[in-house]
């Protein structure tokens, strides 16, 4: 069956994203350029911006797809299929994690490079998703705690220490070879045991200072 035009150019404009994310590996997204972009896709230069305005919007476009992935799998771990109690949902949530490397490992590589040194713009958008998953998971937090025993700060805080341990045990995964892995689920089995429990006993208090 022939192609039309509009599935032609969905298609090279996804080789050119994956040609990409695949050069980023090498070069990290600062070092990514228009001419090798083109050469890996086999496309002339002067057709990227037919798909593309500049590389910058190619950049964006990768940190958007990647932060896809990164919705999907903090969204997954906030709703733990069946799971009731700390180490439930701590074990079930993890599960969810690794699977979702495993499914998008590209994407989660891509996100730990440039959180870590790519241009500011990529780092602050990377930044303000993180924090929009704390305030989501913040929510979900005060539904299963007792809202007299824990203040907006502390459900802030309990998020916050949640979901760096989970993105920083999806970037350990990434760079991690297979037989790494296991120890690092376990860890951070441990360490999501550790803050639910002492979750459902913690009462807040008076600010500090």
């Amino acid at each position: 069956m022939t192609e039309t035009r509009a599935e032609q150019k969905e298609r090279t404009r996804r080789a050119i994203l994956d040609a990409a994310l695949d050069l980023t590996e090498e070069t990290g997204l600062a070092g990514l350029s228009l001419r090798g972009v083109a050469k890996r896709v086999g496309i002339v230069p002067t057709a990227f911006y037919r798909h593309f305005d500049s590389i910058d919007a190619l950049g964006l476009a990768l940190v958007e797809e990647s932060l896809v992935s990164l919705r999907a799998m903090l969204r997954a771990v906030r709703q733990p299929d069946g799971a009731h109690s700390p180490i439930g949902i701590a074990d079930t949530s993890v599960r969810v994690l690794v699977e979702h490397v495993h499914a998008q490992r590209a994407h989660f590589g891509f996100l730990a490079r440039e959180r870590a040194a790519g241009p500011a713009t990529v780092r602050d958008a990377i930044r303000r998703e993180i924090e929009l998953c704390e305030l989501d998971l913040a929510t979900d937090l005060a539904r299963l705690t007792d809202a007299r025993t824990w203040s907006a700060l502390d459900l802030r805080a309990a998020s916050g220490l949640i979901v760096t341990l989970m993105v920083t045990a999806a970037e350990e995964l990434v760079t991690a070879r297979p037989d790494q892995e296991e120890t690092i689920a376990q860890t951070a089995r441990t360490r999501l045991r550790m803050v639910l429990i002492g979750a459902l006993n913690w009462r807040s208090g008076p600010p500090v200072g």
